[in-house]
This record gives C-alpha cells, sequence and structure tokens, in this order.
C-alpha cells in the first residue's frame, strides 16, 4: 500500500475531525428533535429521530477508528514533536449522552410496538401527513403529525384508544384534503377512539 505523505496525513486528520464533529452535532440535534416530538418523512417512509441520530452515530464510529489509523501512521519518531491533539472528552460526553437517548426511543418504540404511516394522498404543495401509532397492554396511542417542506413533521394532534387498538394500521380511518386542510377521521368499532376527528392546515 502506498503509504500517505508527511504532509497529507494532518489534512486528513483534520478534515475526519470535522466530519465527525458535524455527525456528533447532527446527531445530537436530531435526539433533540425528536424529544421535542418531531419526525422526518423521506421517499414516502417514515424516519424517527432516533432511528437517524443512531445512523450518524454508527457513521461517527467509523469516522472515529478511520482517525484512530491515521493517527498510528503519523506517529511522531523519537525526537519529534507530534501534533497538539484536541481535547476529545466533551465529545465523548455528546456522544454516550446521544447514543443513551436515541437508545431510549428506539426501545420505546419497541416496547409501545409503535406503527408509523405516510398517509395519502399528499397535500398541496409540500404538504403531507404521518401518523404514529403505539399499544400497550389494554392502552392505544396515536399522533396526526402534519409534514412540511423538507419533510420535517410535528405533532399537531393526539387520541387514545381502548384495547390497544390502532385504527390506522387497521385501516379503520378515512383521510382527505379539504379548502380548510387535512382531515383525518378514525373509526373505532367496539373499540371507542376519541377524539375521532383530528385536522390541520400546513400551507
Amino acid at each position: 500500500m502506498t503509504e500517505l505523505s508527511v504532509g497529507a496525513r494532518p489534512h486528513i486528520e483534520q478534515r475526519l475531525d470535522q466530519t465527525l464533529g458535524l455527525c456528533l452535532l447532527l446527531a445530537a440535534a436530531t435526539t433533540l428533535g425528536g424529544m421535542f416530538g418531531l419526525l422526518l418523512v423521506w421517499g414516502g417512509r417514515v424516519m424517527p429521530a432516533w432511528a437517524i441520530s443512531t445512523t450518524l452515530l454508527v457513521a461517527s464510529l467509523a469516522l472515529a477508528i478511520a482517525r484512530a489509523r491515521v493517527r498510528r501512521h503519523q506517529a511522531p519518531d523519537a525526537g519529534e514533536q507530534g501534533p497538539v491533539r484536541r481535547r476529545s472528552g466533551p465529545w465523548v460526553a455528546l456522544a454516550v449522552a446521544t447514543g443513551i437517548c436515541s437508545a431510549a426511543g428506539g426501545m420505546g418504540d419497541f416496547v409501545f410496538d409503535a406503527k408509523y404511516t405516510v398517509l395519502q394522498p399528499g397535500g398541496p404543495g409540500f404538504c403531507q401527513a404521518a401518523v404514529k401509532e403505539t399499544s400497550f397492554l389494554f392502552a392505544g396511542s396515536g399522533e396526526l403529525y402534519a409534514v412540511e417542506f423538507g419533510g420535517l413533521g410535528r405533532a399537531v394532534s393526539s387520541w387514545a384508544a381502548d384495547d390497544g387498538y390502532e385504527p390506522v394500521a387497521s385501516g379503520s380511518y378515512d383521510f382527505e384534503w379539504t379548502d380548510e386542510g387535512a382531515l383525518l377521521s378514525l373509526y373505532g368499532g367496539a373499540d371507542p377512539v376519541w377524539p375521532g376527528s383530528h385536522s390541520f392546515d400546513c400551507r
């Protein structure tokens, strides 16, 4: 394998440091957004915040490994002064905190059997609607998200249902766009859903 030139190594390490820091900051910001009830819709699929932040953390780990290998090849000979290393403690703390929050979010979706659905049809302009439904034992709940430009969704309404019922996942709903915006009607039958009507306008 061709060895990296001495001048190229610091440049590569600097680029890796910058990209690693960016990934960690994006992961932390995504986790924070998820804690405030935001999600992302991309390509007709819902991407929960914890899934995005976990992907960014994995990418950060790969970058950290690559940086360590560059530093190992860059180790100075005896008597030479090596490059000054930046303190990594705060970055490690940020990665650990983000990882814990992401794991908690993923575990919550697993325990409560979360289901995400992008409602059809899409609305005017960049408007879309998405739903998150969860169930645990004899309780069910759901949230309606208004998805706007960039695929960023915010929770605008919620409901509860008996016996862990999930009306959208079960197909017991109607969804349409009216002059006033999106209108979602939920039907519970033997398992009441309340409230049964939800709407928003993202125009």
